[in-house]
Formats: structure tokens, sequence, C-alpha cells
């Protein structure tokens, strides 16, 4: 985890260094830039069928050779998830003779929507290209994250108060006076979510085994903080 304390930018009035009442108020800021430690993906199952359990039959088949696939990359079960499963009647136009038209069903449509979370992220591009081969049609996102975001928001503010506490002594220096015990604290957290990599693709379909894993970059997940810190000035 890379922490830095913020560099001074425009100043607001609202929060610039001040002393007054015996007291010295200030700001401090810090940002952090974490690797993610798992990777999800949703990854879809949609198939069509003259009954609704043959519609159903399909996508289920595929959705457990998935599920299979990513016990196989070592995904554990508290990291598969089923999020969705729907069935419903297709239906096609068809123009009548007087040139009218009309809608008549034309069987059913199912699908099944797994959730994977993966913590060998290298191997994430592998599972996805292997699960079409395993009968998956559609990606519906990826996203990476932290298990402990938690960890993260801590650490940020601890570098955002270590931020103040520094500033405060520095004016507390140029003035000639004492620095004294911490008066007040607010720290209201802002966590930056990080970007999701993929989302509503397009149906996929496998032509063949062997094909190149799906390229991903997981980048980094950014956290900042800031804490307005009123420190008594000491006697």
């Amino acid at each position: 985890m890379l922490l830095l304390a913020c560099a001074a930018g425009p100043t607001r009035a609202e929060d610039a260094p001040a002393l007054a009442d015996g007291l010295i108020q200030v700001v401090g800021r810090a940002r952090s830039e974490t690797a993610p430690d798992f990777a999800s993906v949703e990854i879809g199952i949609e198939a069509r069928g003259a009954t609704p359990a043959a519609a159903l039959d399909a996508t289920s088949e595929a959705a457990r050779k998935v599920i299979a696939l990513a016990a196989g990359f070592g995904v554990g079960e508290a990291d598969i998830g089923t999020t969705a499963v729907t069935l419903e009647p297709v239906t096609r136009t068809v123009r009548q003779p007087d040139g009218s038209v009309t809608e008549r069903q034309d069987g059913y449509r199912a699908a099944n929507r797994v959730s994977l979370r993966l913590a060998d992220m290298g191997r994430l591009g592998e599972l996805m290209r292997r699960a079409l081969d395993a009968g998956a049609n559609r990606i519906e996102g990826v996203a990476f994250g932290l298990k402990d975001p938690e960890a993260a928001e801590s650490a940020v503010r601890v570098a955002a108060m270590k931020d103040a506490s520094a500033q405060a002594a520095r004016l507390a220096e140029a003035a000639g006076v004492r620095l004294g015990r911490v008066v007040s604290i607010q720290s209201p957290p802002r966590i930056a979510i990080p970007p999701v990599l993929m989302a509503a693709a397009a149906p996929m379909r496998a032509k063949g085994r062997g094909g190149v894993p799906v390229p991903l970059v997981a980048g980094t997940i950014g956290a900042s903080a800031e804490v307005a810190a009123t420190f008594a000035i000491a006697p």
C-alpha cells in the first residue's frame, strides 16, 4: 500500500489553517493506492428451447460445468454464487395474409448467471476464456476489490491525522507558541470506488478450445481522507 500526504492545493477559506481563541485549526489530507487482492466476474449462460424444461436444462448443464471449472481454478464454495435464474416465453412476429401482424409463441428462453470471486487474479483471463468452452455465452462484468477495505480506510485516515499534526506543529513553531493537546477531530472518509473494467458485454460464443485468455489489468484502488483537527495552544 502506498500512502501519501496530499500536497497542498488551493486553500479553501473554510479549511485554511488558523490560530484563533488559543486554538490551532488545520485540515490534514492523505491518499493511498492499494493493489487489489481479488477479482470478481459474473458469467452467464443463455439458451433457448422448445419447452420450458429444455431451455432450463440447457442452462443448468452449462452452469454446472462453469462451477466445476471455477473449482478447478481454486475458487472456494464461499466465492461461488448464483445471482439469477430466469425463464420466459419467446414470441416471434408473424405477418398475416391480410397484412396485419401478430405475435406467436416461439419456444422459451432461460438464463443462469454465476458470480465468481478469484484470489489468483493472474488466472482470471484464462478462467473467462475457458468458461466459454464450458457453455457460457455472456460475461456480465469484471471488478477488482479488497477483502479488507476497512484496513485501507483506517490507514489513510491515520496518515491524514499525522499530516494534520505536522501542520499544527509547524504553525505553532512559526507563531512562537507551544502546541497543546488535541481538542477535536473530524474525519469523514472518502474512499474511491475502483472502475469496472467490463460490463454488460455482448453475448460471446467459443469457437474452439485453447483460445487466447482475456487480457485484464487490475490497476490499483484509491482511497483518500481528510481530517479536520483542532489543537490547543499550551500555556
